[in-house]
Parts: C-alpha cells; structure tokens; sequence
C-alpha cells in the first residue's frame, strides 16, 4: 500500500498521534508465527502477568483491553455497584473526554470536584464524601485519580498515600486513571509499585498507547477484594480481545525491560526542552513548569491560528487562549526547536 500522508509531518497534539516503537512492532512480528489460543488462553497473556507482577506485585492481575476509556469504564465498574459515586477531579478524562461512558456504560455516577492543579486532596474528596445511606443520594464508593493528570501535574507518593488511607477509612477504595503513568514513573525516578501497590492503590488502569503500543491497555487490580467480576464484565464491555497474544506481546515487549522508561524519560525531556525554548517569548505565558509531557501555555489567538497552520496541536481553553503541546516518545530534539522557532517568528510578527 502506497502511503496516504505525509510520514515527515510532525506535531504536538497528542502522544495519541504518534507512531509505534519500532520494538513493538517486532514484538508484534514475533508473536505472528502459527496459532495460539483465542481470547486470552495464549503464552504471551499467560507471560504478561509474571511481567506485571515483577512491577506491581505477586497479587497483581492484569486484564489487557483494547483501549484507555475501556480500561477506566470496566475498572470502575467492577468496582461499584449501580448505585455508587465515583469522586474524581472536575478536568479528569473520565469526566471530560469519554462521551459519558462511566455513567451510561458503567451505570455509575461521577462526583466531580474542583481542582485548579488536577490533583485531588483530602480535603477536596471531603466535599463529595457525604450522603451515605441516603436512597436519594449516590453512594460514594470510589475515588479515582489520573496519574499524571489531565493538566500536566504529578502526583507524590505521599500524596497518594493520603489519598488512599482517607479513602479506606471512609469505605472507599481507590482507581487510578494511569493513561501516562509511565510518564509519572519517569518524572518521580519511582518504580511503579512505589506510587501504586505500596501507597494503598486498589485498582489501575495502565496505559500502553501513549507510550509507544500499537493499540492496547490493561486494568490491573492490586487490591482482589477491591474488584468483582472482571472476568465477565470485560466481556460484556466488549474489551476482550480475541487476538489477546499481540496486545499482550506488546506489553511485555514494553515493560520485560526498559522501553516503557526509555520512552517515557525521552517524551518528558522534550517537554522540558520544549518549555525552555518558549519559556520569555513575547506574547507567551507557560503555566507551569512541565512535569511529565506536556506543556501548557496562553498564546495570542492570532499567534495561536498561524502556528496551527503549521503545527498540530490542542486549544485547551478558547477562552483564556491557553493550549497544550505534548511531546511523544518519537518526538525530536529538531521537532521542538523547529516548532519553538516557528512560535518565535509568529509571536513576534
């Protein structure tokens, strides 16, 4: 097949946007030869969970789905009941970015909660931790965090652990949205269990596409009490793979060594270069200094309509004028030179 685009387009809407690592797709090769069992019964499924439980834990087990919104929806939904509350940060993706899934597909309602950097407190879970054994209120059950947020920011272990020991103690357990928790594992300098297994997280959704997978992601539970029936309910969400030997191929070919963390310390050291390059533009204001990928800035809506004549990438708010450039793991030091050069000129014309 000829291609139908242009394979030296570059830009920084998504990480989404990238390609495959070159190492996946070999995985994927290698996992091509002969037949081997259907929906999940092959060796490569059977070898992802050994290679989960080296990051996670030995009561670690992983679900491989097909996508990001699969894995949160079928997480939180072996996680409650019907009737149940999930407390999650007002910009979390759960509660913007998947077309209301959670609460059509799962049947529970969503307990958003205001927080200017992302990140949920105590404190702020406080204020939609009430109504228990109220028939006309949903049940707070779940409180769901993104690791690393929607908004760029990470959270610390001891930030979790507060999270997760306030949570238990009011009968809650505790979800991670982890799309980009490589990226936070890269930003802390952490293996994964320091933030997750260790600090008291019950359930996670654990993110492959965004970080180099061809398609592909996994609910890990670590808490088995915490979550009932996936088994069946990844069925009935239509997430079970048929094929499962190329998605778990993938996975082990991403996390059996360091790929996952190659590429993840690569995609946020562009972000950092990136914020360093446009960092004292005129007409340019970053928000904050990046902490994993991506970076978040206000431009001139004039600015902003040339640049993206150029170079893909995200409005975040219309309003403020503030966007957001997120770099991958293929993302070139030329690539972010190139586009703060482009920036540069636009901003000074």
């Amino acid at each position: 097949m000829d291609p139908l685009h242009d394979p030296s387009t570059r830009g920084f809407n998504s990480d989404n946007c990238a390609g495959v690592h070159p190492e996946i797709l070999a995985a994927i090769e290698v996992a091509n030869g002969g037949h081997q069992p259907s929906y999940g019964g092959d060796v490569y499924t059977a070898r992802l969970t050994e290679v989960f439980r080296a990051h996670f834990g030995e009561r670690a087990e992983a679900y491989p789905v097909f996508n990001g919104t699969g894995a949160n929806v079928t997480g939180l939904q072996a996680m409650t009941e019907r009737w149940s509350g999930v407390i999650c940060a007002e910009s979390a993706h759960i509660n913007i970015d998947e077309g209301g899934a959670p609460e059509r597909v799962a049947g529970l309602k969503l307990l958003p909660v205001p927080a200017t950097d992302g990140k949920l407190t105590p404190a702020l879970i406080d204020r939609q931790a009430h109504g228990w054994g109220d028939e006309h209120h949903a049940q707070p059950r779940v409180v769901s965090i993104t690791q690393s947020t929607e908004l760029g920011t990470v959270y610390t272990p001891g930030e979790i652990a507060a999270i997760c020991a306030h949570a238990h103690d009011l009968g809650m357990t505790v979800h991670v949205d982890g799309t980009r928790l490589a990226n936070a594992a890269a930003a802390l300098d952490l293996p994964f269990r320091a933030f997750t297994t260790d600090v008291g997280v019950d359930v996670l959704s654990f993110g492959g596409t965004k970080n180099g997978l061809l398609y592909g992601e996994a609910i890990v539970v670590l808490t088995p009490e915490a979550a009932g029936g996936l088994t069946y309910l990844r069925k009935s969400a239509m997430q079970l793979s048929s094929k499962m030997r190329f998605v778990s191929a993938q996975f082990i070919a991403l996390l059996e060594g360091d790929l996952w963390l190659r590429n993840a310390r690569h995609s946020n050291a562009m972000a950092t270069r990136l914020h360093a390059a446009v960092q004292g533009l005129p007409g340019v204001s970053v928000r904050r200094v990046p902490q994993a990928n991506a970076v978040f800035a206000r431009i001139d809506k004039g600015v902003a309509e040339r640049l993206a004549k150029r170079f893909r990438f995200e409005t975040w708010d219309g309003e403020t004028g503030e966007v957001r450039w997120v770099c991958s793991f293929d993302t070139t030091e030329a690539d972010v030179d190139g586009f703060a050069a482009v920036l540069a000129d636009e901003a000074r014309a």
